[in-house]
Formats: structure tokens, sequence, C-alpha cells
């Protein structure tokens, strides 16, 4: 796995979304969001970028960023549920690391619209699972839209009218429901159920 790269820029692409590297004769293309392209210094000379290697059956693609961190919160958000790495690195490339943190702990889904490809749903589900893998303050899930007349419904229906009302499937929603307990506050299940699901469990 590659880590990073160290070399000759020999290359930019005109939008900013591309660097070719060279490094011991060998130019690595290197997918990047803006800011990191203007960090990485003029053509011709010498850059260096932490990269993301991704692995897939067809391909592998580097994804490069200018600091460790940047590139560990490229990682974890991408390990959220139905965002790949395209969507990723526009996250990114809209909301910088410690941005991207202040829009999660103070739970602005407007921001996370403004991402091309980011809607509501998709918004506040990446908002409840990443605030969980960046270990900030919980999601207040009473403010999430639920059916009407669900005063008297079992918890486990509020829980995955709320999943499936985030995008889950219902293989994915049957698999935790039967990991959480029969009763309890339908807020507090849904959080345990969405902990599970960032988790893989």
């Amino acid at each position: 796995m590659i880590g990073s790269l160290r070399g000759l820029l020999l290359d930019r692409s005109p939008n900013g979304d591309e660097l070719l590297i060279e490094v011991d004769g060998v130019g690595y293309r290197v997918l990047v969001a803006p800011a990191t392209s203007a960090h990485a210094g003029p053509v011709g000379g010498e850059t260096f970028v932490h990269v993301h290697h991704q692995q897939r059956e067809d391909a592998q693609i580097l994804y490069g960023f200018t600091t460790v961190d940047e590139r560990r919160i490229f990682e974890i958000v991408i390990s959220a549920h139905g965002v790949g790495p395209s969507l990723g690195m526009a996250i990114l490339s809209v909301h910088g690391p410690a941005e991207l943190k202040t829009v999660l702990a103070t739970e602005d889904i407007d921001a996370l619209c403004a991402v091309p490809g980011v809607g509501k749903k998709t918004a506040t589900r990446m908002l409840i699972e990443l605030k969980s893998k960046l270990d900030l303050p919980d999601v207040d899930l009473s403010a999430l839209e639920r059916p009407a007349a669900v005063a008297d419904v079992p918890a486990h229906l509020e829980v995955r009218q709320a999943l499936e009302a985030l995008g889950y499937g219902s293989d994915e929603v049957r698999h935790v429901l039967g990991r959480l307990p029969d009763e309890g506050d339908p807020a507090e299940l849904t959080r345990s159920a969405l902990r599970l699901i960032a988790e893989g469990v």
C-alpha cells in the first residue's frame, strides 16, 4: 500500500483535481482536492502528498492529501454508509477537516447538503455516523422526521422506520434489529443501531 509520495510535480490537471508526481522515474496520478493541489507547489518543483491507496478489481486509485489529519478524516468519511471515495473528496473539497468537524458538531445539515451529490437523507445519515466515529457529541434524534401517530408503535418498528428513512436496506435493518434489546427509548435504540452499523457488527 502506498502511504505517501515525494517527487517531481510533472503536471496538474486544468481544474486542479489531479496531480502527476514522478518518483524514481515512475509517474503517479493522484486525485486531490483543490486546496491540496494549490499546496503542492509549481509544476517542475518537488512536492509531497500523503496518500490513501484504493485497490479495486479494475483499478488502483491514489487520493492525495496535504496532511495526515486530512487523510484520516477522508478515511473516516468514506467508512460511512453509502459514501464512496468520490463523494468523500467532494466533501473535503467543500469542507476542510476542521470545518467538517464544526459542521458535524453543530449538526449543520444545510452545510452538508451544500456538497454536490449530498441530499438531506444522506446528510442526516452521515451526521449521525460521522459524529460517532469522530467522538463528537450525539445527535438529537428527536429532530428526525418520523411517521405520524407512532406513540403506540413498538420500539423496534420506530427504529426500523428511522433507519429506512435514512436509506438503510431492509436486510441491514433486520440484521441490526436482531442485536438490539426488545424494549427501550426509540431514539437511544436508533443511536445504538447506527453505531452497530458504523462498526460493521
